[in-house]
């Protein structure tokens, strides 16, 4: 077997393979032979017809069979002894095929570029870093009470806050239409759930008042049919419900499992709670400053068959999100919005696969079964839930590698300059955002 690989482009690759006409014969006299065994032809006893009859009826298939075998393991072989690794599958452009003659082909693909570390020294990251402070505690304690309002009859006009529930009958040019109609709606004025005229229509209403108002869709309304056009809405208001803010009290502190110890335990727990939110949002910022760094130092030609895989992967992401199917590709927006974050992902993949390599770096046993535990910790049976972790190889391998890319990070904080940078739990955590 003949092979040559010449370069045809920064990472293009063209691997030409020429199998002797002997070879290939062979193959193709043993396939015919094991086959005219057990072939049925007419006139014939299973596995008696002579060799030439059934090579008249199906050696065509069967060379095409043996060409397309050969073919892929004379190409596999060619691969495997230069040390040679694809990204993709090879385009195969067929050179001689003819039987009688050798068979030759040529494998054009692209190869991962050479990675070379460097300057890492250089590299400044700002490290940022904040507290949990009580103003943040009592920040959060609001949030809380705001989340369990308390709701009470109103007899005065709706207003925003207020919670409605009403009836509504909608016409366009006096015709009803899909959705034009509700029983029983609920909803909070100025929480947006409403097209916004249909809210103002109804500010100022009392309980047990009817009204009727126009209402204008907005051009891009995702009803084509109503895009850009007006209703008229009869509306019946059922009832105004006004919002207070609930007592921090035992009942408050009992909804949120504070048996004991009142508000000063709830809030001991909702500060370690935030706590660990921001530990994990540090981390996940720092990662992600380090690793965007990282790339910026490294500007590295990009095999278009990886940047096209991941764009692809990040579209089924898109579609799983709104609720599509994965097969569903029509309905994922282009490529162009994906593409930028498609390239990171794969120069991040190839920098840091290479300080993983450089530095011998492997996975932390604590840290994994640390992981491990976090994973199964909403499930109702947690040790059940780690042991299916774990015999999982795409769960165990997703861990693994998430904790592989986190030590990598880490060995690289110690590599490049680190300017720590106070700042606040509420601009960490965009809280109130």
């Amino acid at each position: 077997m003949r092979v040559s690989l010449t370069s045809t482009g920064a990472l293009e690759r063209r691997l030409e393979v020429a199998v002797p006409a002997a070879d290939v014969d062979k193959v193709y006299g043993d396939r015919l032979k094991t086959f005219g065994r057990t072939a049925r032809l007419k006139g014939f006893r299973p596995g008696k017809a002579p060799a030439s009859v059934v090579e008249q009826q199906f050696g065509g298939q069967i060379r095409q069979e043996v060409v397309s075998e050969v073919l892929q393991n004379s190409l596999n072989q060619a691969l495997a002894q230069g040390g040679i690794y694809p990204v993709g599958n090879p385009r195969i452009e067929p050179l001689s095929l003819a039987p009688g003659q050798e068979l030759a082909f040529a494998a054009i693909f692209e190869v991962f570029p050479q990675v070379a570390l460097q300057g890492l020294a250089d590299i400044e990251v700002e490290r940022p870093s904040a507290e949990v402070g009580s103003e943040d505690v009592d920040a959060m304690i609001e949030t809380l009470r705001k989340q369990r309002l308390v709701w009470h009859p109103s007899t005065a006009a709706a207003k925003e806050g207020d919670r409605i529930v009403l009836d509504f009958d909608g016409t366009q040019e006096g015709v009803a239409f899909e959705g034009g109609k509700g029983e029983n709606v609920s909803f909070i004025l100025g929480e947006g759930r409403m097209l916004k005229p249909f809210e103002v229509g109804v500010t100022g209403a009392v309980t047990g008042e009817t009204r009727s108002f126009p209402v204008e869709f907005p051009a891009d309304y995702q009803a084509a049919a109503l895009a850009g056009k007006t209703a008229a809405f009869a509306v019946t208001v059922k009832s105004v419900e006004a919002s207070e803010l609930p007592q921090i009290d035992d009942a408050f502190c009992l909804a949120f499992g504070i048996t004991e110890g009142g508000i000063e335990q709830l809030r001991a727990e909702v500060q370690e709670n935030m706590r660990r939110e921001l530990a994990d949002n540090l981390r996940n910022r720092i990662k992600t400053l380090v690793l965007d760094k990282l790339w910026a130092a490294h500007p590295l030609d990009l095999p278009a068959a990886a940047v096209d895989e991941q764009i692809r992967g990040l579209q089924i992401d898109w579609l799983r999100r709104i609720g599509a199917r994965a097969e569903d590709v029509k309905q994922a927006p282009p490529r162009e919005p994906f593409e930028q974050a498609a390239r990171r992902r794969v120069a991040v993949g190839l920098l840091v696969g290479e300080v993983i390599r450089q530095q011998g770096i492997t996975v932390d046993a604590a840290k994994f079964e640390e992981r491990v535990e976090a994973a199964a910790i909403g499930y109702s049976d947690p040790e059940a839930a780690m042991r299916q972790i774990r015999d999982n190889d795409q769960f165990r391998q997703n861990i693994e590698g998430t904790i592989l890319e986190d030590q990598a990070v880490d060995w690289m904080l110690t590599q490049m300059k680190v300017v720590d940078k106070p700042t606040s739990f509420k601009e960490i955590m965009n809280f109130g955002a």
